[in-house]
């Protein structure tokens, strides 16, 4: 007799089939999962490994703006001490300065004449005093005019006044200071 199969055939190659579907979709969602997690911590690796690295920079810019810090205070000490310096330098070449100026007070002092106070304001001289005359006051101040340390006598006032039944001026002179500096070769130059 024949071998008629009596099942349905078509039913069970459906079934096989649906079942290699479900397997094959179900492969590729594990697939994907497994590439989806691979690609996840491929790039969280990725981000920890910036971030140690952006970690490092923000150590090394912290420890560079300290040294930065100490260099500005090493500069600013620098600075104060070249002034301080400029300002000894200064000192040191016009110490001498205040000799010559009361040396050339006395030696251009013409007879008659008497200082009776001298005071400084930044650079001139306020010298009040007496004179016998008019014509002696002027003669102090040509002398003074002609000194090489002072500079622009002016005269802001005379009067005259009764000494002891003398008639004598009294005045106030105005002269600048030059300033006498030496330069490399040692010879001073006015200033």
């Amino acid at each position: 007799m024949a071998n008629i199969n009596l099942l349905p055939w078509r039913e069970a190659q459906r079934r096989d089939r649906n079942r290699t579907t479900f397997t094959i979709c179900v492969a590729m969602w594990i697939a994907a999962a497994c590439a989806v997690l691979l690609a996840k911590s491929y790039v969280d690796s990725m981000i920890n490994y910036q971030e140690s690295r952006n970690s490092y920079l923000t150590s090394e810019i912290n420890a560079l703006s300290k040294v930065i810090r100490e260099i500005e205070d090493l500069k600013s000490k620098r600075d104060a001490l070249l002034a301080r310096m400029e300002v000894i330098q200064a000192l040191q070449s016009n110490r001498s300065q205040i000799v010559h100026v009361f040396d050339d007070l006395v030696t251009k002092l013409p007879k008659g004449v008497f200082y009776d106070n001298i005071s400084k304001r930044s650079n001139t001289l306020v010298i009040s005093g007496k004179a016998q005359s008019n014509g002696r006051v002027s003669a102090l101040m040509r002398n003074l005019d002609s000194s090489e340390w002072f500079d622009n006598s002016s005269l802001k006032v005379v009067d005259i006044l009764d000494d002891n039944g003398a008639l004598v001026s009294k005045f106030n002179v105005e002269v600048k200071e030059e300033r006498q500096e030496k330069n490399d070769d040692g010879v001073e130059a006015v200033r």
